[in-house]
């Protein structure tokens, strides 16, 4: 049984929940969906910018599960940026994820009119359209920047974080605000730095676990919220074993001590994949 976390404006979300990047918008989508809520996920993870809240909205209501149960998150990407278009943009997601209310909505990038857009989305949340808002990959200084524009504290800062990314400059800010971090790129995409990292090996063999399921468990114990992504159903049952078992403080300290302040998702790749989406209109 997973924990829950409790945020700034009183609302509950769970505390590991299932990515849904690059998942297509497809019958594939809505299989994902239903399994993992089938396997006891609650929190989903999803955008505008990843064309698929149709399949999703639709493997949620074709899962069987309360929809008042499911903690449901999209973004708003840059192009709705603005007061209008995010006005806009927000009732569009909720056509296409065919629900009455999105339990929370982030702003996916600190681009453009971004404080035009977050006013929108606290228009939304007073009207009860969205349950709770927040930001996507904004850094101290841009969270500040919009912070002091808008009125309404965001409940989460959804940053790459992992054992060699720990932002722990930024967690000085949300800790002060009482804003959650919620961890994306969460076990590094399988990145051989974490997985074969010396530190996280030894531990994982100290307590018979994979390495995976230790660094998820640290997660869990430093108070974020996490959304590994996988379709591998195997994967996703040893994902929620996290909450099977407790790492020791040394441990934990252990792990904290490899950070590196490295990102592991801004390889020139993932950058020109961003670029590219800054200059790109998406039509959904």
């Amino acid at each position: 049984m997973q924990n829950t976390l409790r945020m700034n404006n009183n609302t509950v979300i769970p505390q590991m929940g299932i990515g849904c990047y690059q998942v297509p918008d497809t019958q594939e989508c809505v299989d994902y969906l239903k399994n993992a809520l089938d396997m006891g996920y609650r929190l989903i993870d999803t955008a505008f910018a990843y064309h698929n809240e149709r399949s999703v909205g639709k493997g949620i209501r074709e899962s069987g599960v309360p929809r008042e149960e499911i903690f449901l998150t999209t973004k708003l990407w840059v192009q709705d940026y603005g007061f209008e278009n995010a006005q806009k943009a927000i009732d569009g997601a909720l056509k296409r994820l065919g629900t009455e209310y999105i339990d929370m909505m982030l702003l996916h990038r600190p681009a453009g009119d971004n404080a035009g857009a977050y006013k929108a989305m606290e228009k939304a949340y007073e009207a009860g359209k969205l349950r709770s808002i927040g930001v996507c990959n904004h850094t101290a200084p841009q969270l500040e920047a919009l912070m002091a524009r808008t009125e309404i504290v965001p409940c989460v800062d959804q940053m790459e974080c992992h054992p060699l990314q720990q932002q722990k400059k930024l967690r000085g800010l949300l800790d002060k605000n009482n804003i959650l971090l919620e961890s994306w790129f969460p076990l590094g995409h399988g990145s051989k730095r974490l997985k074969f990292n010396e530190t996280l090996r030894n531990i994982a063999l100290k307590y018979e676990k994979s390495v995976g399921q230790i660094i998820l468990r640290w997660h869990v114990q430093e108070g974020f919220v996490v959304i590994p992504k996988t379709m591998n159903m195997e994967h996703m049952c040893e994902n929620l074993a996290a909450f099977d078992f407790r790492l020791q403080k040394e441990d934990m300290c252990l792990i904290r001590g490899v950070d590196e302040n490295r990102n592991l998702g801004g390889d020139p790749e993932s950058e020109e994949m961003f670029q590219k989406w800054l200059n790109t209109r998406f039509e959904y």
